[in-house]
């Protein structure tokens, strides 16, 4: 997949002498912005440099150069007259493609190298589109067979788990075709190569024995399954998230290591389809960095349903003998053992670094691995960055999309943008989803906040009592000072629906009696929002159906 063509977009790179101040780099960003053909213009006070997107047809780098020195910041060319500045990423997946779009928008070339997991990585080949398809499907066949409505009688069966992994399957080809491929398919100045990158300094890439040289460098490599060091393992067949998508056979029973976010999705689905589930978590609790009201709720829940969740469990063996995988495990301070046909780790995820020649580049990783970068996506080597999962961090497909994109531009522009996470939100996909966005009231309290805290359980929502469905709550954040919403945590079915006007409060500065002025309408979910607002003042239980 190989396209070139030509535009009137070019790019330049100036160095500026005599800029010390951030008022200098304002005059040469002005100056150059008096330049006919000049579409955008940014300086890099740290490098002294300045980029420069301009119309090959109305104007040269030469008058560029010129035009700075006339206004008393003598200057040169690096790269321009016609050059594009060529940046080279090596990964497949969402950080990897918003760069190469952003890039393209910036008039580079790009040269885009892919290897491991099919093109689009981890997120549609095997994170989020196998994983939430799948549950939605496991989903229906729990529904029609668990109801809360009189006089209704429903049955399901799973006839065919073969053709639930084959829809499952159809979906995720669409959707690298139609996402992926298709969208880079008519790039210009864009070349796509499959193989393995390997750094042989720091500005050449070789792959598949060609030696690729760049003006900018980006790594977005992705993460990989952590397999814990348990003695024995290595001998079973286990599964991770990249093969538990592929069975043809739904599993008997399956234990699953692990409590965090994929292991719990992961563990609901299967068991909802049919499989006997076990859970097996080292810390005292499932997702350990949230609250215990909302995980012990949660706990409660999968138990209802028939999931085995044993926490503290430190593992101590694995074997596989006679079609059953036995896990050995310290539980207070007892060794128990757990068998099932089928065993998934999902312990974590570990950076996608080894190979591609780091030390040639002279890139540092963290004490976990991770490339170290600053603020700017930048790594300790100036013109190479780093963005998505292979930095650690949040590990979310949208993150990555965002990170990939802000790297590029700052590569390529030299604009030193900061990453700003205000207001992140996030799901995890099970039933009742687990959503939050910003603070919780221990974070609030660690970071000197004196925070206000509502919770409302959906037994108070209307249109959780209408379905029927009251599992879980709203806890919503404040600022005691300030009225501001800090954070809010939800456990609720269809929760993660609810986040965004929680994200929008925060991130502008919505006050909790704004959110309570504001109309949301009956019988909708969200209006569990103005409720919990609304209990940090009143007793929610002395609100009519339409309280204000």
């Amino acid at each position: 997949m190989e396209a070139c063509c030509t535009t009137r977009q070019q790019s330049a790179i100036l160095q500026v002498e005599g800029i010390t101040c951030p008022s200098c780099a304002s005059q040469v960003e002005k100056a150059l912005a008096t330049v006919d053909g000049v579409q955008s213009a940014v300086v890099d006070l740290a490098h002294k440099q300045a980029t420069v997107i301009y119309d090959a047809e109305k104007t040269h780098p030469d008058t560029l150069a010129s035009v700075v020195s006339d206004a008393g910041y003598p200057s040169h060319i690096l790269t321009g007259d016609g050059h594009r500045q060529h940046l080279v990423i090596i990964g497949g997946g969402s950080a990897a493609f918003s760069a190469a779009l952003k890039a393209n928008e910036l008039g580079a070339t790009v040269t885009l190298i892919n290897d491991g997991l099919p093109i689009g990585g981890t997120c549609v080949n095997v994170g989020c589109v196998p994983s939430k398809t799948l549950i939605r499907a496991a989903e229906a066949h729990y529904r029609a067979n668990h109801h809360h409505f009189q006089g209704i009688e429903g049955t399901s069966r799973v006839t065919d788990f073969k053709s639930i992994i084959q829809q499952k399957t159809e979906l995720v080809e669409n959707l690298r075709q139609a996402k992926y491929t298709d969208v880079v398919s008519d790039l210009p100045n864009f070349r796509y190569i499959t193989g393995t990158g390997k750094f042989i300094s720091s500005d050449t890439v070789e792959v598949n024995g060609e030696r690729v040289k760049a003006d900018k460098v980006l790594i977005a490599t992705g993460a990989a399954p952590s397999i814990p060091p348990i003695p024995g393992l290595e001998t079973c067949n286990y599964l991770t998230n990249e093969t538990a998508f592929e069975l043809n056979e739904l599993p008997e029973s399956l234990i699953v290591l692990g409590g965090r976010y994929v292991a719990l999705e992961l563990a609901q689905m299967f068991a909802r389809l049919g499989t006997k589930v076990t859970v097996l978590q080292r810390s005292s609790r499932i997702l350990p960095s949230e609250t215990a009201d909302l995980t012990d709720e949660l706990t409660r829940y999968l138990q209802d349903e028939g999931i085995q969740v044993v926490t503290g469990a430190t593992l101590t063996h694995a074997q596989s003998s006679n079609g059953l995988i036995t896990i050995t495990a310290r539980v207070n301070h007892e060794e128990t053992t757990f068998a099932a046909s089928h065993l998934l780790v999902a312990t974590g995820r570990r950076p996608n670094t080894t190979g591609l020649g780091l030390e040639n580049a002279g890139v540092d990783l963290d004490e976990n691995g991770f490339l170290k970068v600053d603020d700017t996506l930048r790594t300790t080597v100036s013109h190479i960055y780093g963005a998505g999962d292979v930095i650690g961090g949040y590990q979310f497909v949208y993150t990555a999309a965002y990170e990939g994109a802000l790297a590029a531009e700052n590569a390529l522009t030299g604009a030193n943008r900061r990453q700003d996470y205000t207001a992140l939100p996030w799901v995890i996909f099970t039933d009742p989803q687990v959503a939050g966005v910003g603070l919780d009231e221990k974070q609030a309290k660690e970071q000197g906040m004196e925070a206000d805290v509502a919770v409302l359980p959906l037994s108070y929502v209307p249109r959780s009592l209408a379905a029927r469905d009251t599992r879980g709550f709203i806890k919503l954040i404040r600022d005691k000072h300030t009225d501001q919403l800090i954070g809010a945590r939800i456990l609720a079915s269809e929760g993660g629906e609810l986040l965004m006007e929680v994200a929008l409060a925060i991130k502008f500065g919505i006050t909790v009696t704004q959110l309570i002025s504001t109309f949301h309408p009956y019988l909708t979910l969200s209006e569990g929002i103005k409720l919990a607002a609304i209990t940090f003042g009143k007793d929610v239980n002395k609100l009519s159906c339409c309280a204000s």
